[in-house]
């Protein structure tokens, strides 16, 4: 998927918080410096840069870190040329694009919807359901009549120009071969800490390329594709859900820091654990973004390919993460 390949960049309005528009790749892994920023955001993958782009300006318009998170993905939500987040990403076996959301605050507030049809912002649906009703997690038909009744607009169910060509040229052979850092998968993960000490994170995709009608993924699981806790830090996933949801990755990574692991010794002990429980692991991809209450940060992927967005007061930029296996490129 090129889409994700490419570098954007947006405009960025904010106050006191303004931070150079200059950016580049860094290198990031195993004996980086313990950096500390507050506030800081960090996301997944390159279309990361925009997303965070939105949430630094809404921090700088005095907004929470809460609304940060949030803002900052529906960005990804609505871009067209990403084909993994958004109703635009690609669709199931059927043909049919779902969605899949999750969003934390640091005192254990959170809510997800998972395998939700025809609504645009399944982020902020789920925020709903964490702020206006007594459950975490809605589902399917369910989720959909919910954000009826919430107000939220029903799309006309069809696929993006992009989506559909992509599928149509799956559909002539049919098998399921999920491509490394592309369908397998590109899932925006977000993670903030403001000045305050107060964090909050946010997760969205489409959900694995050509997946079985029905199937969820790690990203609206709450311990799996995200966790936040104000008193130890927050972690988010991307890849392969299935193998990250077998060790509840962001859950356990943030346990880690709580016993006293770096952000990344947390990330890396991860990879390390899923790698052991799942087979066939030269096919697969995850990934892991951490930060601790202190503002430092890790990250770590099974395969190269894996990167991430930092914004802070002194800068911002894509960073490639270190990765467990090495490649050619």
């Amino acid at each position: 998927m090129k889409s994700r390949r490419k570098f954007l960049q947006k405009s960025l309005v904010s106050s006191s918080l303004l931070i150079p528009m200059s950016w580049q790749a860094e290198s990031f892994g195993v004996g980086r410096n313990r950096e500390k920023h507050k506030p800081l955001i960090l996301s997944t993958w390159n279309h990361g840069m925009p997303a965070n782009d939105k949430a630094w300006e809404v921090l700088g318009n005095s907004g929470s870190i809460l609304d940060a998170v949030e803002e900052g993905v529906k960005v990804t939500e609505l871009d067209l040329t990403n084909l993994s987040v958004g109703l635009q990403g690609l669709p199931d076996r059927e043909g049919i694009a779902t969605l899949d959301a999750s969003i934390m605050k640091g005192d254990g507030s959170c809510g997800s919807v998972a395998f939700v049809r025809q609504i645009k912002h399944p982020i902020s649906l789920a925020r709903k359901v964490m702020e206006n009703t007594p459950h975490v997690m809605l589902a399917g038909e369910g989720a959909r009549q919910y954000a009826i009744s919430e107000g939220f607009p029903v799309e006309k169910e069809e696929l993006s120009p992009g989506a559909e060509k992509a599928y149509l040229e799956w559909k002539k052979t049919s098998e399921y071969k999920p491509i490394i850092n592309i369908e397998n998968h590109d899932t925006i993960g977000m993670i903030g800490l403001d000045a305050n000490g107060k964090m909050a994170g946010s997760c969205t995709t489409s959900g694995l390329a050509y997946k079985m009608h029905g199937r969820v993924g790690d990203s609206p699981i709450i311990g799996a594709g995200l966790y936040v806790d104000d008193e130890v830090g927050a972690a988010t996933a991307t890849g392969l859900g299935e193998s990250i949801i077998r060790i509840c990755g962001s859950f356990l990574i943030v346990e880690l820091m709580r016993q006293g692991r770096t952000p990344q010794e947390a990330c890396e002990e991860a990879v390390k654990r899923l790698i052991a429980k799942n087979k066939n692991i030269e096919n697969i991809q995850a990934g892991f973004l951490a930060l601790n209450k202190d503002g430092e940060y890790g990250a770590y992927a099974v395969q190269p390919g894996f990167n991430f967005a930092r914004h802070h007061r002194g800068g911002k930029s894509l960073v490639d993460a270190g990765s467990k296996f090495k490649g050619n490129g």
